[in-house]
């Protein structure tokens, strides 16, 4: 049975969106893209004006140049991958994590494949063209050419975090097990530095070169040194997060509450996610990321667990008083990416969680936000959410029940209908809304499919997964 409570509300002043953010995020965003391009242009333009394409005179010279061409943006690529995911917060606030880490997939697989390209061009141009020269071309490279050794050490380094990031191996591997091995691609990318400096022509002949190396070597390095490692510390140090209770919510979900020292530092809105570890549970050095399932007051946070992973059904088992270590907060699935007046949440089972502190802390008029939660037998937050509809006239569409189909998110209808003409008819001006989807991956690509062709503009569309 589809619960429903979507009649219209008194009419207030309409709520103003946040276009200067959304234009912000916007600038950040193209500004990274430029800024990539020039750092690829800008060796290659040197390439070229050392007389590059000149020095093709046969086969071997004409793979040593696409061996030259191919490492100078596989460098570039390598350090770019390590900013994207440095928790830059210019880069997080205008992209989201989600997104970074999708643009890190891809930048670290052309990067990787680039690379491979260098090593092999360059080894066989190194030997004339033939390809049966080249193992023993590559054996003394290795061995003879200075940083050589250690650069084969560092690709041996990204082979192993690039087979283990393909899906299908993904798939075997816990999500700890995965991160600790991707945590490699550092060791491999600073084992390359070496070889760079010391046999990259195109890098080291001038002094604007060297310093245009060194500045971006030192950009990484310095982000991820003080964006992943001084600041967590700093933030631990300043709010010694507690436990304060574990809370069930339904069978297999529980709210974990939290006290600190001045939380409002932290500058946490609703929909955010944090990385956590729990000291005294095991996996105490594994971090997870849980959601905020409230508004921050500035005095205490609230993340709602579902035991799906290898260690989330051990928050059960918390104690109050318990330490945590947090780093964060992430995520753009938050107000300051709204553009439009009126706003919709669609979310399953614990994917509520960030959906349902952006219902509580997001401003908007009586009848302006509409509320969609799939779950297969009962609403998480049913009281709270509930509350929200009586006294800000939240409209709410509660869907229970299991998927219809593999190629649907909506349950069994009374009537047959596709989930386009479904949402339609429930939201009609589904197209005039910022829309925010948090949920499995599978699901929320669905639920993205469906909003796409229902007229909802890219730009309104804020998906959160909450899967790896």
């Amino acid at each position: 049975m589809i619960e429903q409570n979507l009649a219209p509300r008194a009419t207030l002043p309409p709520v103003a969106a946040r276009p200067a953010a959304a234009a912000r995020a916007e600038a950040v965003r193209v500004g990274a893209a430029g800024a990539l391009a020039a750092g690829l242009a800008l060796p290659a333009y040197w390439w070229l004006r050392d007389g590059g394409p000149s020095m093709i005179v046969g086969p071997g010279s004409a793979l040593t140049a696409l061996g030259q061409l191919s490492g100078l943006a596989g460098s570039v690529l390598l350090l770019a991958q390590v900013l994207l995911m440095a928790r830059l917060p210019v880069l997080e606030r205008a992209f989201g994590q989600d997104r970074l880490a999708g643009l890190h997939r891809i930048v670290g697989f052309t990067s990787f494949s680039l690379v491979l390209v260098h090593v092999l061009t360059v080894t066989w141009g190194y030997a004339a063209g033939s390809l049966s020269a080249t193992p023993g071309m590559l054996w003394t490279l290795t061995w003879d050419y200075p940083g050589m050794l250690l650069a084969a050490a560092g690709t041996l380094c990204l082979v192993m975090v690039v087979v283990t990031s393909i899906r299908a191996a993904r798939r075997r591997l816990r999500y700890e097990s995965w991160h600790l091995l991707h945590l490699y691609a550092y060791l491999g990318v600073g084992l390359a530095l070496p070889h760079q400096l010391w046999t990259g022509q195109q890098l080291t002949t001038s002094p604007a070169r060297t310093v245009f190396w060194w500045t971006a070597w030192g950009a990484a390095a310095g982000a991820v040194l003080v964006w992943r490692v001084l600041l967590p510390l700093a933030v631990n140090l300043r709010h010694r997060v507690r436990v304060a209770s574990v809370v069930p919510e339904a069978p297999g979900v529980w709210s974990v509450h939290l006290t600190g020292r001045r939380l409002d530092l932290l500058r946490a809105e609703p929909g955010q996610f944090l990385l956590w570890r729990f000291l005294d549970a095991p996996g105490r050095s594994r971090a997870h990321p849980y959601s905020l399932s409230a508004v921050p007051d500035g005095r205490s946070l609230r993340i709602t667990v579902a035991a799906a992973g290898d260690d989330s059904g051990r928050v059960a088992m918390l104690r109050p008083g318990s330490r945590v270590l947090l780093e964060g907060p992430y995520g753009r699935l938050t107000p300051r990416a709204r553009e439009a007046r009126k706003v919709a949440f669609i979310g399953a089972g614990v994917g509520m969680a960030p959906l349902r502190a952006l219902a509580e802390g997001m401003a908007f008029a009586p009848g302006e936000a509409v509320y969609v939660e799939r779950y297969r037998t009962a609403p998480l937050f049913a009281a709270e959410v509930d509350r929200l509809a009586r006294e800000r006239g939240l409209q709410l569409l509660r869907l229970p029940g299991a998927r219809r189909a593999s190629d649907s998110w909506l349950p069994v209808l009374s009537r047959p209908v596709d989930d386009v003409s479904a949402l339609r008819g429930w939201v009609p001006d589904i197209h005039e809304r910022d829309v925010y989807v948090c949920g499995p991956p599978g699901w929320s690509e669905l639920v993205r499919a469906t909003l796409v062709a229902a007229g909802v503009p890219d730009r309104h569309l804020h998906v959160e997964e909450f899967g790896w």
